[in-house]
């Protein structure tokens, strides 16, 4: 490793032993990184003063070079005011707006380390991560301090922006000389993100400065080749990955803007594009699905890229929303702990059903338990290798992520002949009945097709003769009649009769983790104590 900016170590001192790293590949030669390398510094030289960069649904509109200027006063309260030294982890908590944006390339620029959580997360959930990256200075939007303060986080120094108060971080930051940029090395830790996670205490996935354009340099250049003038906006926070890429360092590393929306469900969306003339979109399958039923209403003409991640992409949702805006959905996966997407594919190359192909830079196959990579056709664990890789923050689960080099994401998934791959569960998800393997996704999307499901969850409920039953939960669109013989009809005409659920239960909401994942551990949790 290159020689540290960082003061404070504890990141550098906490990064899994050498022998416990994935293999990195930089085979692009964008990827040929130099040895000193500061994120933020990188995505705020490029583009010219007067270019457009954040959006807010009011209307305002902040300026490369307003950010530029913004980000430095606030660099300078974090290192003059408050203390902050290179390596030190600042939290950093609210709703996604051009200031919490700001925040975030200021800490970066300033040497520290980003931990950017969920304004929906708790106090027991943020005192846990606070605990794990000993965390001691946080940038919170006044709005969303209350949870923040009840944590009662040993030695957290928070600071609150957005208020009228004198020691407000945006009152402190007046007029100063430009901010320069601490001279960090490439891998120097620049972010923690902490996983979203259905079950167990959460993991700290440490990435690098030079991870942070690396994800741009793939996927965002290669797949999705974005253009200066483009508006991107979408759904996920900046708290989870795939909206740090998709709001901030996609945009910002093409010169491009973003429209950075506080609410952002299907119904703040399609308004949001209409009006600001989006033109990239990212959110999940869910959201597609929830705005078809809208789309006459507004005018999305803008539009002509679109991202799904977060959790597979029915083909029925793809080809719906295809057959009514005549736009080919981007499907991708990725992972916290490799930062973005990893296997996507775009414009003709799309296949609906199917996740894509490895992006430029990043190789992936299907194994099996042992490592031993299966045949085209068969399921097995899917395992990724690129210019990012797995490093927990001091966590035994390492070893399970990382396995002969591979990073190992706990998705089932089938390498096609073609070298297409295609999803079939998560690895813990697949229901195993009377000896059939049975992908509860498979399930899923046979339901979606019904007109009147909105969204669906399959299930495996333990069952003394045959191990486990499908067990499907559904939640209908408004107005739909509710009744559940009818749709298991339906699923038995499109599938096979031993995937067929059991049973269908009605349901007004899934449960979701804040960043949108489907919490199918309820689901099996409510059916044992049925």
């Amino acid at each position: 490793m290159n020689p540290s900016a960082h003061v404070d170590t504890f990141a550098r001192d906490h990064l899994p032993p050498p022998d416990q790293w994935p293999e990195l590949r930089f085979d692009l030669p964008e990827l040929d990184y130099p040895d000193r390398l500061n994120c933020a510094a990188e995505l705020l030289a490029g583009p010219a003063a007067d270019r457009p960069v954040f959006h807010s649904p009011a209307g305002a509109t902040w300026t490369y070079g307003e950010l530029r200027t913004r980000v430095d006063r606030v660099a300078h309260v974090l290192t003059r005011d408050l203390g902050v030294v290179p390596g030190n982890r600042v939290l950093l908590r609210g709703p996604t707006t051009p200031w919490l944006a700001a925040c975030w390339l200021a800490v970066l620029k300033a040497g520290a380390v980003a931990v950017t959580v969920l304004a929906q997360q708790r106090p027991h959930e943020l005192g846990t991560m606070c605990e794990i990256a000993e965390v001691r200075h946080a940038l919170c939007d006044i709005r969303a301090v209350d949870d923040l303060a009840k944590a009662e986080i040993p030695g957290l120094r928070i600071t609150t922006y957005g208020g009228d108060a004198p020691d407000d971080l945006l009152n402190r930051a007046t007029p100063e000389e430009p901010y320069t940029a601490v001279d960090t090395a490439a891998d120097d830790v620049a972010l923690i993100a902490f996983t979203s996670g259905t079950t167990g205490r959460p993991k700290g996935c440490m990435h690098f400065h030079r991870d942070v354009l690396a994800i741009a340099d793939t996927f965002a250049r290669h797949v999705l080749g974005p253009h200066s003038e483009d508006v991107f906006t979408g759904s996920p926070p900046l708290g989870f990955t795939f909206g740090l890429g998709g709001l901030v360092v996609f945009p910002m590393r093409a010169g491009a803007s973003a429209l950075l929306l506080e609410q952002a469900g299907p119904r703040q969306l399609l308004p949001a594009i209409a009006e600001h003339r989006v033109s990239v979109l990212f959110t999940a399958p869910t959201a597609y699905r929830a705005m078809l039923d809208e789309l006459d209403s507004y005018d999305v003409s803008s539009l002509r890229r679109c991202v799904s991640a977060g959790e597979n992409l029915p083909a029925a949702t793809w080809r719906a929303w295809h057959e009514r805006t005549g736009l080919r959905v981007i499907n991708g996966i990725g992972a916290t702990e490799l930062l973005h997407i990893f296997i996507s594919a775009a414009d003709e190359h799309i296949r609906p059903g199917t996740t894509g192909v490895p992006v430029p830079g990043w190789h992936a196959r299907v194994q099996d338990e042992s490592g031993t990579p299966v045949p085209d056709g068969e399921p097995g664990l899917l395992a990724v290798r690129g210019p990012v890789g797995c490093r927990y923050l001091a966590d035994p689960r390492q070893r399970e992520y990382v396995r002969d080099g591979w990073n190992i994401t706990g998705d089932t998934y089938v390498r096609e002949p073609d070298g297409y791959f295609r999803y079939v569960a998560r690895a813990d998800d697949m229901i195993i009945s009377a000896g059939y393997n049975i992908a509860g996704p498979e399930v899923e999307d046979a339901l979606l097709r019904h007109p009147d499901v909105l969204e669906a969850a399959v299930v495996g409920r333990p069952d003394e003769a045959r191990g486990q039953v499908v067990v499907a939960y559904a939640v209908l669109k408004q107005g739909a009649e509710r009744d559940t013989e009818a749709l298991r009809a339906f699923v038995r005409s499109e599938l096979a009769p031993y995937k067929c659920p059991r049973e269908i239960v009605l349901l007004d909401a899934l449960p979701r983790t804040a960043t949108g994942k489907l919490q199918r551990f309820k689901l099996r949790t409510d059916g044992d104590q049925q």
